[in-house]
């Protein structure tokens, strides 16, 4: 019985620390000032840029490929 009122104990542990990570990070980081939106929109920047070069990349293979 021991045991398992230990078990429960580090579950609630792990709990509460993952309830201040998602609630008091970003309450945080606000309070701060720095922003998530700006991350937010320079991975999504970061992740349009790769297609575009994965898209030329795809077109310059395939005119290598039809003029050999």
């Amino acid at each position: 019985m021991k045991n398992a009122k230990d078990t429960l104990k580090i579950v609630g542990i792990v709990m509460l620390c993952l309830f201040v990570l998602v609630v008091g990070v970003p309450l945080m980081l606000s309070l701060v000032g720095i922003t998530l939106g700006f991350i937010t929109s320079l991975a999504v920047g970061l992740i349009k840029l790769a297609v575009f070069m994965a898209i030329i990349y795809l077109v310059l293979v395939g005119l290598r490929a039809i003029l050999r």
